[in-house]
């Protein structure tokens, strides 16, 4: 054989040596960050206290617990859409503040998370409706214009009969439209979401 082609059992004992090699700081993170992740799972589906669910670990495996819970927490943390998610946002920042320690600085960052959020709930459904018809009168024009040059009419004045919304166009461009609109909210929201996880 040739130096450079590792035989099945060099590879082998290569991954045992490095397992060998891996911390107890590094088997603790492997076996409690999923078990965090499952105890914010277990938090949104049946309520409780998530900081009481953490406190029963061992004290070196806590902040692992945490880790992996916070995870979830964060990710669950999105721009509310519905009456669901909002309901699901309030539990998750509730549960955020209760598991860190420096409880001041996560409530600060949520505070202006959540402010976000309201805006997205109330000046952002404004927003969306004004473009939402503004984007309908300009399908409707279009098409007025496609059918007056088609049939040489007025077509201004010709109920068409044809609902813009149920257009695919249509249904793409408004998609696209919500999708701009809401990315402004998203870059704010990863933003504190990236400062509570520097935050202990």
């Amino acid at each position: 054989m040739s130096d450079g082609i590792k035989s099945a059992r060099d590879i082998a004992m290569e991954k045992i040596a490095a397992l060998d090699a891996v911390t107890s700081d590094e088997r603790l993170k492997w076996k409690y960050t999923p078990e965090g992740e499952q105890a914010a799972i277990k938090y949104f589906k049946d309520g409780g206290d998530l900081a009481s669910a953490i406190a029963v670990y061992p004290t070196d495996a806590q902040l692992f617990v945490k880790t992996g819970a916070e995870k979830v927490l964060l990710e669950n943390l999105q721009l509310p859409h519905n009456d669901i998610i909002s309901v699901r946002n309030t539990k998750a920042i509730d549960a955020i503040i209760s598991i860190k320690s420096d409880k001041t600085s996560a409530a600060k960052i949520l505070d202006q998370a959540k402010h976000i959020l309201e805006h997205y709930t109330d000046q952002g459904a404004d927003q969306r409706k004004q473009a939402y018809e503004m984007l309908k009168q300009q399908f409707e024009t279009r098409l007025k214009q496609a059918v007056k040059k088609q049939l040489g009419t007025s077509a201004e004045t010709t109920d068409l009969g044809i609902k813009v919304e149920t257009l695919p166009q249509f249904q793409d461009e408004w998609r696209r439209t919500v999708a701009q609109m809401d990315d402004q909210y998203l870059k704010l929201l990863n933003e504190f979401k990236q400062e509570l996880r520097r935050i202990k």
